[in-house]
């Protein structure tokens, strides 16, 4: 039986959107773009599977829909834009099948006008149908937080813009199944500039408080005490934290190259945020000499290896980054993450310690760059010789801080 929406992309945005609706009891059916990875455990995979969720790897199973969200993902290319290759895949795959009434969704990351000035004419071209008039298009920011159990797509309102007013009808009548609020902007461009706007939010942000970190070990001023005091204050502040880099695929956007004005605030960000890991080299240096140990040989564990905690996402983690300048300096790097049975960098597997307490003892230094749930932070600062808390998580005066 053909499904009543199908997924493009199963990647960190199209597995979530499909979960949501099957939840929501929609017969969904997923299309892979190329080489995606989720962070769907996998029993909630197995219960989507039982609720009626299938792949497919036949395009014809497109054109039996009558809703598609295109949820391609759009790495950072070479030259610093957009790669919106999958995008364009999904499309004219999607193109070659679409029948009219169809509703055409993308929720991937992207410039704004690309719904109108890249997506469209493909679609169009693609079909020989007219956006607007035999089909709808419209385009909504994904606002997918993964391992984030006190937001669920359920309670998170959607944003929507159409080509037309009722192309925004029409994917407001599908969200709407999906949660319990929908927020309809002007037009496709506004919506793809609210998904922007909020990204570079988050990494202007965390650029404020990684500034803040370098500047309170300066002076020896404790920022997580100064952070908890902060957010105290019900109005004009949002508490963010440090840490050794900003991972996760939402990929900050200075729109330089897009439009001809950069945002230099989120320039300065990236400049921030992207020092981070050598900050974190910097620090681990410095404490292994004041402890008369040299990086050269140190034996060093590095926990959590993901971008977030309690998920497996690995995308844009700082720990590659830093295992790498830290094998640089001649140091013998290990790691240990509940989520990555197996880490490599440069091709080269990192050994994987099996027992954490016996590795963080055996270690010269141990370096937290994710705070894991299973994690037993109290225990571990009792066990390692020297730990480096690059989150804030472990108890005041139990470990050093960023």
């Amino acid at each position: 039986m053909p499904a009543d929406l199908a997924v493009i992309g199963l990647g960190h945005l199209g597995l979530p959107l499909a979960q949501a609706a099957v939840t929501a009891g929609i017969s969904t059916v997923g299309y892979k773009t190329g080489p995606e990875s989720g962070s769907l455990t996998p029993a909630e995979l197995r219960r989507m599977l039982s609720g009626g969720f299938r792949t497919t790897a036949n395009p014809a199973e497109l054109g039996r829909v009558r809703t598609a969200v295109i949820c391609a993902p759009t790495p950072r290319g070479a030259d610093g834009t957009l790669d919106l290759t999958q995008v364009e895949t999904a499309a004219r795959t999607l193109a070659a099948r679409l029948r009219p009434h169809t509703t055409v969704i993308m929720e991937s990351a992207v410039h704004p006008g690309t719904t109108e000035d890249f997506l469209r004419p493909l679609l169009e071209s693609g079909s020989g149908l007219r956006a607007g008039r035999d089909f709808h298009l419209a385009y909504s920011p994904s606002r997918v937080d993964p391992g984030n159990r006190d937001f669920t797509p359920a309670g998170t309102p959607k944003v929507i813009g159409g080509l037309t007013p009722a192309c925004t009808e029409s994917a407001a009548a599908f969200y709407g199944r999906l949660t319990d609020k929908v927020v309809r902007a002007r037009g496709p461009r506004e919506a793809e500039t609210v998904q922007v706007l909020e990204t570079n939010f988050r990494h202007v942000n965390i650029a404020l408080v990684n500034e803040m970190a370098v500047l309170c070990n300066d002076l020896g001023v404790d920022l997580w005490d100064v952070i908890r005091c902060a957010e105290t204050k019900p109005f004009g502040f949002q508490a963010f934290r440090p840490g050794p880099g900003v991972g996760g695929h939402g990929i900050p956007q200075d729109l330089a190259g897009h439009s001809g004005r950069p945002l230099r605030m989120v320039e300065l960000a990236q400049q921030v945020n992207s020092h981070m890991p050598q900050y974190v080299i910097q620090r681990a240096a410095t404490l292994l000499n004041e402890h008369g140990k040299s990086a050269r040989a140190a034996r060093v564990l590095l926990l959590g290896v993901t971008y977030k905690a309690d998920i497996a996402d690995q995308q844009g983690s700082p720990a590659h980054e830093i295992a790498v300048r830290l094998m640089e300096l001649g140091a013998s790097v290990s790691y240990h993450d509940p989520h990555v049975p197996a880490w490599s960098v440069f091709g080269r597997p990192v050994p994987r310690a099996d027992s954490l307490y016996e590795a963080a003892a055996d270690a010269d230094l141990t370096i937290l760059l994710q705070q894991h749930r299973t994690y037993d932070l109290q225990g571990l600062s009792v066990k390692a010789q020297l730990l480096l808390d690059t989150r804030g998580a472990t108890p005041t005066g139990a470990a050093h801080r960023l």
